[in-house]
């Protein structure tokens, strides 16, 4: 971690001109995006069985992000080597713990790390560096990772992204085969700059070893087939099963059928009753508390007309437990969000990955390209969930809506720059009720 962000700037800055006075500057790559985040969260009351809790007011946060992403090309020889570094920088613009008009609060919810008062900090920056080799169509990667992998995602849903620190193998040397196997040692959250060991949501104790491997199969250009595994060590196995089908029907139709299915079960620690009472638990209910049992599947077909895309879907949960992948969020002391999820009910507020909860999903989304703004599109998803299973009386439930506006510039001097609205409004029994709006304009500059 850099204390200091000019500093932070300049080491990225001389490690480019190295860089290329060692010869790696023919295929090397230099990005600079910018975010900038307006994050507002409104607490509602509860409305569910939890009891009846008071309107807590307003969290309010707007940062503007920094992100320098420098890939250096690989040397000569049988074996190439190379270096890439991500530097990153967050400023607070507003919010943080100053006292606001009735029913509004300034304190700190997503965006910034704390200080020891519990106010946000003015800005905060940190540093990663990845060794790469490669031989052949194959990738050895050691240090900073960003995974996008079925039992591992990155969560890029705040002002800086997460990152994990360890070691990736890629290998495509197979014809229609992306083959990936790794360790994941520390994490370091999105809104932290420490870097901690790993766990699950309402696990208080660290792993330091998260092991994975798998592969997306090209079965035809229409059918993809994946397998993954992922081992949290003393937390849980769990493994993945996908299938992606694209049925073209005419030049501007096509039926895209999405499955998916992750059976998580305990390992270790948490496979023990003296492991769970240690802090190798999940949170949540679970017919044996804190166990990790878990079966999940989906359902989606994507349907696309033009400029109009209409998706529907179901996903059920089955087992002891709720849905458990790597997080940080239940670690002492150091407020940092989990990742994301590889579920398709994984959105802008709630995950839908309740013990038995089942949910049913509809979204729309529209082009307007097709109406003659190129640039400009927008969706809205629906998502109801049920069943949710509790330790004492009936089964609750909970809704959420989504609405996102998106538009490129198409030109001029703000070419490519995008603005973003979100909305979402979640209505539930298991959590307090709460409404949520994100300003985002995002920016991609290439400067090599």
């Amino acid at each position: 971690m850099y204390k200091s962000p000019l500093a932070l700037m300049v080491s990225l800055s001389t490690l480019a001109q190295y860089a290329a006075a060692a010869g790696f500057i023919d295929d090397s790559q230099l990005t600079l995006s910018l975010r900038n985040n307006h994050f507002t969260t409104d607490n509602r009351e509860s409305r569910g069985k939890i009891g009846n809790a008071a309107y807590t007011g307003q969290n309010k946060e707007w940062g503007q992000a920094f992100v320098l992403s420098y890939a250096s090309g690989y040397t000569l020889g049988v074996v190439g080597f190379g270096i890439d570094a991500l530097g990153q920088l967050g400023v607070r613009l507003d919010g943080g713990g100053k006292a606001g008009k009735a029913g509004v609060s300034r304190t700190p919810g997503q965006l910034f790390p704390l200080e020891s008062d519990n106010s946000a900090v003015d800005d905060y920056a940190k540093l990663g560096l990845t060794g790469k080799a490669r031989f052949a169509k194959s990738e050895l990667r050691v240090g900073t990772l960003q995974p996008k992998l079925p039992v591992l995602l990155s969560n890029d849903g705040r002002l800086l992204p997460q990152t994990y620190e360890g070691y990736q193998l890629t290998s495509k040397d197979i014809k229609n085969l992306t083959l990936v196997g790794g360790l994941i040692e520390h994490a370091v959250g999105r809104s932290s700059t420490n870097d901690t060991g790993l766990a699950v949501n309402g696990g208080t104790r660290q792993s330091n070893k998260f092991t994975y491997a798998g592969g997306d199969w090209a079965v035809t250009p229409a059918l993809t087939a994946q397998y993954y595994y992922g081992k949290l060590e003393d937390y849980y196995v769990q493994h993945f099963v996908g299938l992606t089908h694209v049925l073209p029907i005419a030049n501007d139709q096509s039926l895209k059928t999405d499955l998916r299915y992750f059976r998580t079960s305990a390992d270790g620690a948490n496979d023990t009753a003296a492991g769970r009472a240690e802090g190798y638990a999940g949170a949540g209910y679970a017919s044996t508390t804190g166990k990790i049992d878990s079966r999940v599947w989906s359902a989606a077909f994507t349907y696309t007309l033009g400029s109009h895309t209409l998706m529907v879907g179901q996903q059920q949960l089955s087992g002891g437990s709720g849905f458990y992948q790597v997080a940080q969020n239940s670690l002492p002391n150091e407020g940092a969000g989990p990742g994301s999820y590889y579920l398709l009910t994984d959105r802008q507020v709630s995950s839908f990955i309740r013990a038995g909860e089942r949910t049913r999903f509809a979204q729309y989304s529209y082009d307007f390209a097709g109406l003659g703004v190129p640039g400009l599109s927008a969706s809205m998803i629906y998502l109801k969930g049920d069943e949710i299973r509790t330790a004492n009386g009936p089964d609750q439930h909970e809704w959420e809506r989504d609405i996102a506006l998106d538009y490129v510039v198409q030109g001029g001097p703000l070419k490519g720059v995008t603005f973003s609205v979100r909305q979402a409004s979640l209505r539930s029994g298991a959590v307090s009720d709460l409404d949520q709006t994100r300003l985002l304009v995002n920016y991609k500059l290439r400067l090599l």
